[in-house]
C-alpha cells in the first residue's frame, strides 16, 4: 500500500497543479477580471463588431470589460460593461467605441466629458445616454474611397498597395486614432468657420466679377504697363546718363555749399549786427521811414530836367579864428538866405 500511495499523491498533486494552471490560463485568455466591479450601460447608435470581453479603457488603461451587447428600442445598441469598483465614473462620462487594431477588434473608451465635476459621480447601474456616446468609424466607407484607385490599378498593384498599407498601419492603432482625431478636429474647425469661409468666397466672387466686368480696361492697363517697361528699357542709356548727371550735380552742390559756408556764416553774423544797430536806433529809423516819401518826392522834382541834380546855394557861413588871440572861432555869415526859393 505504501508503494502505491506515493504515486497516487504525486498524481494528485500533478492534477491539482495542472487544473490550477489551466484555470489561470483560461482566465487570462478569456480576459476575465475576478476583482470587484460595478456594472453600467451605454446607448450607441452603432456597436458593430463590439463583443463581450472587449476592453473598457480610460486614457488607454484597461479598467473593465464589455459584458453584453444588445438591441434597445429596436434602433439603438445597448452595451452593458463592468468597471473596477475602485474606479468611480463622473456623472458627465462619455463613451466612444474605438478600433483596437485593423483586424476589427474594438474597445470602449471612457472620458470625462464636458462639465466635469469631481464631486458628481455616475451611480452603479447608471446609463450613459446616446448624446454622450460615439460609434466607431466605419472602415468600409473609408476603404470604399479607394475604389476609384483600385479600379485604375491592376490586381497585382492592388495587392501590393494593400500589403503596404497593412504593413504601415499594423499595430499602429494609436496612430490611426490620433490621425482620425486630428481630422475630426480639422473638419470641426472648418465647420465652425463656415460663415467666415462663405463670406470670403462671396467677397472673392465680387472681386472677380468686378475684374471680369473691367476686362478691357485691365487689358489696356497691362498693355500700357508693358509699353512703359519697354520704353524704360529702350531709354536705359539716357536714364543712366541722367542719373550720372544728377550725381555730378549733387557733388557740385555739395562743393559749393562747402566753399560758401564760411562767407555765409560771416554774412549771417553781420546781419545780426545790423539788426542790433537798427534796433538800437529805432526812433531814427522810424523818422527816416516816415519822411522818406516826402524826400523822395523832392528829389524826383529836382531831377525832373534831366539826369542830373540842380543845387542852389542858399546860405554859407564860416568860422574865423586867430591862434593866440581868438581862442573861440567866430561864425561869420558869408551868404545870407535872401532868395525866395531859399525862404520857401
Amino acid at each position: 500500500m505504501r508503494g502505491i500511495a506515493a504515486p497516487l499523491v504525486k498524481l494528485g498533486l500533478f492534477m491539482v497543479l495542472t487544473v490550477a494552471a489551466t484555470g489561470v490560463l483560461a482566465v487570462s485568455v478569456a480576459n476575465v477580471d475576478l476583482s470587484a466591479t460595478n456594472t453600467y450601460t451605454a446607448r450607441f447608435s452603432d456597436a458593430t463588431l463590439l463583443l463581450p470581453g472587449d476592453d473598457v479603457r480610460i486614457a488607454g488603461v484597461r479598467v473593465g470589460q464589455v459584458e453584453e451587447v444588445s438591441v434597445a428600442d429596436r434602433k439603438h445598441a445597448q452595451v452593458r460593461f463592468s468597471v473596477a469598483a475602485d474606479r468611480a465614473l463622473p456623472a458627465s462620462v462619455t463613451a466612444q467605441i474605438k478600433f483596437r487594431n485593423l483586424v476589427g477588434q474594438r474597445y470602449v473608451a471612457l472620458g470625462q466629458g464636458a462639465g466635469y465635476d469631481p464631486n458628481a459621480v455616475l451611480e452603479p447601474g447608471g446609463t450613459i445616454p446616446l448624446e454622450r456616446t460615439r460609434p466607431a468609424l466605419d472602415l468600409t466607407e473609408l476603404f470604399n474611397g479607394f475604389k476609384p484607385l483600385f479600379q485604375a490599378l491592376s490586381p497585382d498593384d492592388v495587392n501590393k498597395l494593400s500589403y503596404e498599407i497593412i504593413q504601415v498601419l499594423q499595430g499602429e492603432g494609436g496612430t490611426v486614432e490620433t490621425l482620425l482625431a486630428h481630422t475630426a478636429s480639422l473638419t470641426t474647425t472648418l465647420a465652425d468657420k463656415d460663415a467666415v469661409i462663405g463670406e470670403v468666397i462671396g467677397n472673392l466672387n465680387g472681386v472677380l466679377s468686378t475684374v471680369n466686368a473691367r476686362g478691357e480696361q485691365l487689358s489696356q492697363l497691362v498693355v500700357r504697363l508693358q509699353r512703359l517697361v519697354s520704353g524704360l528699357a529702350e531709354d536705359r542709356a539716357p536714364i543712366g546718363d541722367a542719373v550720372d548727371a544728377l550725381g555730378g550735380l549733387a557733388t557740385t552742390t555739395s562743393g559749393l555749399l562747402e566753399e560758401a559756408r564760411e562767407p555765409l556764416k560771416q554774412d549771417i553774423a553781420a546781419l545780426g549786427g545790423l539788426t542790433d544797430t537798427l534796433n538800437d536806433h529805432e526812433e531814427l529809423v522810424e523818422h527816416f521811414i516816415q519822411f522818406l516819401p516826402e524826400k523822395t518826392t523832392a528829389l524826383t522834382r529836382t531831377v525832373g530836367y534831366g539826369s542830373w541834380f540842380n543845387f542852389y546855394l542858399c546860405e554859407a557861413t564860416g568860422e574865423v579864428g586867430i591862434p593866440g588871440l581868438i581862442t573861440t572861432p567866430v561864425e561869420i555869415p558869408l551868404l545870407p538866405a535872401s532868395q525866395e526859393r531859399c525862404r520857401a
